[in-house]
């Protein structure tokens, strides 16, 4: 892969949004299980982690730690939603499913379908995030009108996360081949990127390696905005995330548009 290709703007167009068009369309019709299991497990750990534990906490970093840690929930679940939906839901339409083979039989091209796809993983991840979110306004956790400046950044990661994942359905052989991704990568970072507990209380080796996991910056972005409002360590964090996804969603489009014209 040439260096351009990390700094290039692909070139999409209408074809990339009929190309989520045709997955919302299904979602719509499947939109209440859909909804109920991707926000299911968010409110499980709300419950357990966030009350549960919780309770046993007085305090963590100067508030209360329902309110440490449900940032971490909303991160880790755009996370995970748009992770899943790029992998596993990507790799069957890539592979057992032929969809983007019979799609690029119309006038929709490559570019057009990765877009496409990219942009509905992140969108799935957000109705995760805005579940979840609702689902807290009945336990008085949204109680501040800081959580709109957050969202967009949950939508971020989500668009992140996305392109993380289409990247390891390139390269995926089957769909045991992202156990790998999900226990070498994902269940890492949910659990060393100052989710559960401040990174101060990491060894200095472990601190250090999780700023170089996106959810870090992730979580560390929305809990600044959600406690602390913007400042210059959020847009830091902001910043890092912005790059990290121009990076991936580069080398997401450069991975499959190879394997779509083999």
């Amino acid at each position: 892969m040439k260096f351009k290709d990390f700094i290039a703007m692909p070139q999409v167009n209408s074809g990339a949004f009929q190309v989520w068009s045709r997955n919302f369309l299904y979602f719509k019709k499947t939109w209440l299980v859909s909804l109920f299991w991707i926000v299911l497990e968010p409110v499980v750990y709300l419950g357990a982690i966030g009350f549960g534990l919780g309770a046993f906490v007085n305090n963590m970093g100067g508030i209360p730690y329902i309110e440490f840690f449900f940032p971490a929930l909303l991160s880790t679940t755009a996370m995970m939603v748009a992770f899943f939906e790029a992998t596993y839901g990507n790799y069957t339409k890539l592979t057992h499913q032929k969809t983007y083979a019979t799609i690029m039989l119309t006038r929709v091209g490559p570019e057009e379908i990765v877009a496409g796809e990219l942009l509905w993983a992140a969108s799935k991840g957000f109705f995760g995030v805005i579940g979840v979110t609702i689902v807290a306004m009945f336990f008085g956790l949204i109680d501040s009108y800081k959580i709109i400046f957050a969202l967009p950044i949950l939508f971020l990661m989500s668009a992140l996360f996305s392109c993380i994942g289409m990247i390891f359905t390139s390269f995926a052989r089957n769909y045991d081949s992202f156990i790998y991704s999900t226990s070498g990568l994902i269940v890492p970072m949910s659990l060393l990127s100052g989710t559960y507990f401040p990174l101060e209380q990491l060894p200095s080796g472990l601190r250090y390696l999780s700023y170089l996991f996106p959810l870090t910056h992730g979580v560390a972005a929305v809990r600044g905005v959600l406690h602390d409002g913007t400042s210059w360590v959020v847009g830091v964090h902001i910043l890092v995330l912005l790059l990290a996804t121009w990076l991936f969603m580069n080398v997401a489009f450069f991975r499959i548009r190879g394997k779509l014209l083999k």
